[in-house]
């Protein structure tokens, strides 16, 4: 039983259809509509709780009439059938739809909906842009995902179960008074026209209030996984004090923020609390002096008494339900700051898979008249004009200082950014018009800063190419010298060599270790084009020159870009390009930029150590 209501949500499925960015009624409504029929059944459940309990006071003021009669006996024999149905309600019925609503509530909605929700909001988080995670904590963006999940889930379920409860049992109590004596009616009446502006005057500031403080939750939570993820530095920094205070500031916001959300709580619980002591007051006198004048019996008072007494208790409930229904739409609301972005840099309509021919004639690559300035405006341009055509099979260095232009260029040709001139060509083919991901594909990248994921060393390297055998998962690492170190593995867990756990980012690894296994899962990628952003910064010499033979060997038959401050790892490349200001200043060999004793021989002379200066002096600075 448990089983087919967990599995009315195939919660993983690929979404049709990203969440939409044009209101909160749509947001709602784009996840709504996926599970719909669950939603349909939990009014139909609703609605039969609903009725059910307005029979239970019809019931209690049956029994009392009841017991008003004289003859005893043949009163109780003439409404034992009726009594046994009543029974029957209350002993099976009852519990049967409460049974099912449990189950559709707890067992389908709420494990099957979050997951979907959440789901579906990391699927389309994940798929944008670089530059998106630029802008935000990832604890932020992270906080959000979970966080909608659970608040779009409960305020929909909190509608039906408390909004349309109220509703349908309201309604009927109303009826029943009415048909009782209107008079018993008029204070339940002017208590829902009180209860309609109480919530007018309190939802909306406790959705606000909501809003500001899920806001403020996010922020914090932004904070403390940005110091943890930089644990290593608050340590080296000693600035543990100072993460103390970044922390705090949000500590105190959030404090505030929840303080504010309280206050208006409890006003609005004692508000609630007075309304409906006057509720259950006024009936009571209202009933007993018509019962005085022998407009009613007994058994109408025990009607009236319990239907308002109800009202008065489930009121506290769905008012509580509906300021959860508004906090939990401050929260959506907020989210949607994340979930409901639309993707940049998107593919074009149409666009296409890239095929990149084989050796050796495919591979060729163009930059045309690119210009690129980060949204700067017309302003400085990190490129600027740059023309480059890169042969197929050929090795091309970029060199120049920092900020010269040569890490930009290859996110460019990654279309981490959209140009906003010119084009660049992959095998006569405009990147702009082919799909990301076959344009990624083609390419194999080893960066400066190494990144892993917090996965298995074998799960790291076949990231390169997941179909892999164990073999040549293997012999990727081997290639790239790394195998020596991650037999010798052991993480805390006992998992050893290839299977060992590297930590968050690969922390547990060193500098070196990390750039090895980044190099071993190029190697198992096998890519048409390899760009490589200061691939051996992170090894000592002796492990850099072994690299650096089977980088050679990888090289061959694809076409190379590679940037590097020491310009001894680039000095075999076939050409190197010196750029300047996001300009082609030099090209040529090793050999012949240093005779041709301009930019790129001054930066060899004043290189210490083999390391790229980030300035050069005065009288050096090229004119």
């Amino acid at each position: 039983m448990f089983r087919f209501f967990e599995s009315r949500v195939d919660a993983t499925a690929a979404p049709d259809a990203p969440p939409p960015s044009g209101g909160l009624l749509a947001f709602y409504w784009h996840f709504v509509r996926q599970t719909r029929g669950l939603y349909l059944a939990l009014l139909a459940t609703g609605l039969a709780v609903a009725l059910i309990d307005t029979l239970v006071p019809l019931f209690i003021g049956k029994l009392v009439s009841l017991m008003e009669t004289s003859e005893r006996g043949a009163a109780l024999a003439q409404a034992l059938p009726a009594l046994v149905a009543m029974a029957l309600v209350v002993v099976l019925l009852r519990p049967a739809v409460m049974v099912l609503d449990g189950l559709l509530r707890n067992n389908a909605v709420l494990p099957g909906v979050t997951s979907l929700v959440r789901w579906q909001s990391h699927w389309h988080v994940v798929r944008q842009g670089w530059p998106f995670f630029q802008e935000d904590f990832a604890g932020r963006i992270a906080n959000r995902v979970m966080q909608t999940a659970n608040a779009l889930r409960e305020s929909v379920v909190s509608s039906i179960r408390a909004v349309w409860y109220i509703a349908v049992y309201g309604l009927t109590a109303i009826a029943l008074l009415l048909a009782l004596d209107w008079r018993l009616a008029l204070p339940t009446l002017a208590w829902f026209a009180v209860y309609v502006v109480f919530l007018r005057h309190f939802v909306p500031r406790l959705r606000d209030l909501a809003r500001t403080s899920s806001e403020a939750r996010s922020m914090l939570m932004g904070r403390v996984v940005d110091s943890y993820t930089n644990i290593l530095s608050v340590k080296l920094f000693a600035r543990a004090r100072d993460e103390d205070a970044f922390v705090r500031e949000a500590v105190d916001a959030h404090t505030g923020a929840m303080a504010a959300h309280m206050r208006v709580i409890t006003r609005f619980m004692a508000t609630l609390a007075a309304m409906n002591a006057l509720l259950l007051v006024s009936t009571a006198v209202i009933g007993l002096l018509l019962w005085r004048e022998g407009t009613i019996g007994a058994g109408a008072v025990a009607t009236a008494l319990p239907l308002v007494w109800q009202i008065a208790n489930v009121a506290g409930w769905v008012s509580w339900e509906v300021t959860g229904i508004f906090e939990n739409i401050g929260v959506v609301q907020e989210g949607m700051q994340t979930i409901a972005v639309p993707h940049s840099h998107v593919d074009r309509p149409g666009a296409r898979e890239l095929t990149v021919l084989p050796a050796p004639r495919g591979g060729e690559i163009r930059f045309e008249h690119v210009g690129f300035s980060y949204g700067r405006g017309g302003g400085h341009r990190v490129i600027d004009d740059l023309n480059l055509r890169v042969r197929p099979g050929e090795r091309v260095g970029l060199v120049g200082r920092s900020g010269a232009g040569k890490s930009t260029l290859v996110n460019l040709l990654l279309r981490f950014h959209d140009l906003e001139q010119g084009r660049i060509l992959i095998d006569g083919t405009d990147i702009a018009g082919v799909t990301q991901e076959s344009l990624r594909a083609a390419i194999g990248m080893v960066t400066q800063d190494t990144s892993l994921l917090h996965r298995s060393i074998d799960a790291n390297i076949r990231y390169g190419r997941p179909a892999a055998s164990d073999d040549e998962v293997r012999r990727a690492a081997s290639r790239a010298q790394a195998e020596a170190f991650i037999l010798a593995l052991c993480d805390r867990d006992g998992r050893e060599g290839y299977a060992a756990h590297v930590g968050e980012r690969g922390v547990k690894l060193s500098g070196g270790q990390r750039q090895r296994i980044a190099i071993a899962r190029v190697i198992l990628k096998d890519a048409p084009v390899l760009v490589l952003d200061e691939a051996t910064s992170a090894l000592d010499s002796e492990v850099e020159r072994a690299i650096q033979e089977q980088l050679l060997g990888l090289m061959e038959g694809k076409t190379v870009i590679a940037i590097a401050h020491r310009l001894s790892t680039i000095a075999r490349m076939d050409r190197l390009v010196v750029l300047d200001g996001g300009r082609i200043v030099e090209q040529g060999t090793h050999a012949q930029l240093l005779d041709l004793d301009g930019h790129y021989a001054r930066l060899w002379r004043h290189q210490s150590g083999g390391f790229l200066p980030e300035t050069l002096p005065a009288s050096e600075s090229p004119a």
